[in-house]
């Protein structure tokens, strides 16, 4: 179904990825190690990486700090998408969106099925659009980021990817914003 006009120059995007986690350090990130894997692999720049603890005001301003920088066109969080007491991501980021991207959520439960059958029910993962930044919240297993990445993002995030992807329209997101 995916396709490639390899007759398209590749354009890199810039991510940046955010772990949730109480219990994990930065060295023990797996899930964000994953992430960071797949991405400079695909030809992108980790443009930003951080861990924090799942409290919804620091995952809220670590998302708002790479929104309002130029230097971060997406941003892929980690962790926090289930439905315990402490799982808190949508709750932290989705009041950012401007625009929610259902399709993502949709697309990636559909992919995990494949991988964990009904277990997939019990993640909240979602996408969106906050001032011409992408967000995409991930589960934080590294299964759940495979499915997500090998799925659905290195194919959405290339510029060649036909019949039509993010990148190619992104520069269109702040088209309604009045010029500074």
């Amino acid at each position: 179904m995916s396709r490639l006009d390899e007759t398209r120059p590749f354009i890199p995007v810039r991510i940046a990825i955010l772990t949730m986690s109480d219990t994990r350090t930065a060295a023990e990130d797996r899930s964000g190690n994953t992430l960071a894997e797949l991405i400079t692999g695909a030809g992108h720049t980790v443009a930003g990486r951080a861990l924090v603890k799942d409290d919804v005001e620091a995952i809220r301003a670590r998302v708002s700090g790479w929104i309002a920088d130029p230097e971060v066109d997406v941003v892929i969080t980690t962790g926090g998408t289930g439905f315990t007491g402490r799982d808190v991501t949508p709750e932290a980021v989705k009041p950012l969106f401007e625009k929610e991207i259902d399709g993502f959520a949709i697309l990636f439960h559909q992919l995990s099925y494949e991988t964990v059958g009904t277990s997939t029910i019990q993640s909240r993962a979602c996408g969106g659009i906050a001032r011409g930044t992408l967000i995409f919240c991930l589960p934080g297993s590294t299964g759940a980021c495979k499915d997500a990445w090998n799925g659905i993002l290195k194919w959405q995030l290339d510029n060649r990817h036909r019949p039509c992807n993010f990148v190619e329209i992104m520069p269109r997101f702040e088209e309604h914003r009045p010029k500074a």
